[in-house]
């Protein structure tokens, strides 16, 4: 008789306890950042300029933790990471320089880019493979948890403290993930030592191109997601309704824990397909409704509809992306997908920033609606057939 795979392991929760601090530390900077240069600088586009920065500089240094994962002591690197993202958020203390901010933005990124890759690589790793759906769902949960929190806890610091205050909590999360850390096992090589030193190993690990379409959907979703961590306390402010932004957070993340590990068991049993149409036309209506808000019911109704999207298809096109490349790819897959995710966003804020400054708050939020149209069309063209969706299952299995 076989037993069942055991999925929440002491590993499993450290790994899913920090990432979920991490990402809490990091989105707090994210929201906080272009809402204290725009309230200053009164300019939303140097406002998006700074989650620009941080997601370039996190994409940019991806590639190459795919290959250094196979190289390097990964829970020393994990320390480092940890220590230096606790540094360079401490010395934004009492700044108000743009470039010297911007310049702290990029090391913020690069430590992102390393310890998203590295967090999402250890815990698949740990994943039985028969649950692989719902590990991720969890894993899934405490970044998206702590991506929504930190901009409901970013925004009520700002109103009612101050930035300087943002940062010194940033600073308090980001030191107690760098304790978690020094009880991480080191994780076994995931490639045999005579292939790790081979003349083409960073190409081979520095990118899939059987992940490739599951992370460019998930940049066509965090485009989205660029403008309401970026500016939606700019059209709270507008329509006078600044007091119920941090609740449309506190709602995306309530509706995450709920739908997160129930779409991971539904993926492990039905596939995505049944989560993906669904879950997106969730996140239109949720656009929808904050590109015609005037009140902030409609505003936390929006929060209730983006969760729903937000807490499902992120995760499943993670989890497709995963299942599609080989177990010693899964770090490979990781980096590819946190930097589509750190590229959306980028294109989001910058772009949405900027159409913002001739449309309005409104407009961006419903020309967004473009971006889930796209993904579904794609999404159907190259996903939704019967053979793709078997030839995920088929990767499933041999890994």
């Amino acid at each position: 008789m076989n037993e069942t795979p055991k999925l929440w392991t002491k590993q499993f929760v450290a790994i899913v306890s920090m990432a979920f601090l991490f990402f809490l530390c990091i989105q707090l900077l994210t929201a906080g950042y272009p809402a204290f240069i725009t309230e200053v600088k009164h300019n939303p586009t140097e406002g998006g300029l700074m989650t620009t920065v941080f997601m370039l500089a996190a994409i940019i240094t991806r590639p190459l933790i795919g290959f250094l994962i196979h190289q390097v002591n990964i829970k020393r690197l994990s320390i480092f990471s940890f220590g230096f993202v606790a540094i360079t958020v401490g010395l934004s203390y009492g700044q108000d320089s743009i470039s010297f901010l911007i310049l702290l933005r990029v090391f913020h990124g690069i430590g992102f880019g390393i310890m998203s890759t590295i967090l999402a690589t250890m815990a698949t790793n740990i994943i039985p493979k028969k649950k692989l759906g719902e590990g991720i769902g969890y894993y899934g949960l405490a970044t998206s948890v702590g991506t929504s929190m930190g901009p409901m806890l970013g925004l009520a610091v700002l109103q009612y403290y101050s930035f300087n205050i943002l940062l010194i909590i940033s600073v308090a999360a980001a030191v107690i993930t760098l304790v978690f850390s020094f009880f991480i096992k080191q994780p076994e090589s995931q490639a045999p030592k005579n292939k790790e030193k081979e003349k083409g190993a960073f190409k081979k690990y520095a990118f899939d191109k059987t992940a490739f379409v599951p992370c460019i959907l998930t940049a066509f979703f965090t485009i989205t997601l660029g403008g309401v961590i970026s500016f939606l306390r700019e059209l709270g402010k507008e329509e006078n309704i600044s007091g119920s932004v941090s609740l449309f957070f506190l709602i995306m993340a309530i509706v995450m824990i709920i739908v997160r590990p129930l779409s991971g068991r539904l993926y492990d049993t039905f596939g995505h397909k049944l989560i993906v149409y669904p879950a997106t036309l969730c996140g239109i209506v949720g656009l929808l409704l904050l590109a015609v808000t005037h009140s902030s019911w409609t505003l936390l109704l929006a929060g209730f509809f983006y969760g729903i999207a937000y807490g499902t298809v992120t995760p499943t096109l993670q989890a497709i992306a995963v299942s599609l490349v080989t177990k010693d790819k899964q770090g490979t897959a990781n980096a590819m997908y946190f930097s589509s995710m750190d590229l959306g966003m980028a294109i989001g804020s910058t772009g949405l920033g900027i159409l913002a400054s001739y449309t309005g708050y409104h407009f961006i939020y419903g020309f967004s609606i473009v971006c889930l149209i796209v993904l579904l069309i794609v999404y159907t063209l190259l996903f939704g057939r019967k053979k793709t969706l078997d030839m995920t299952s088929t990767a499933t299995q041999q890994m």
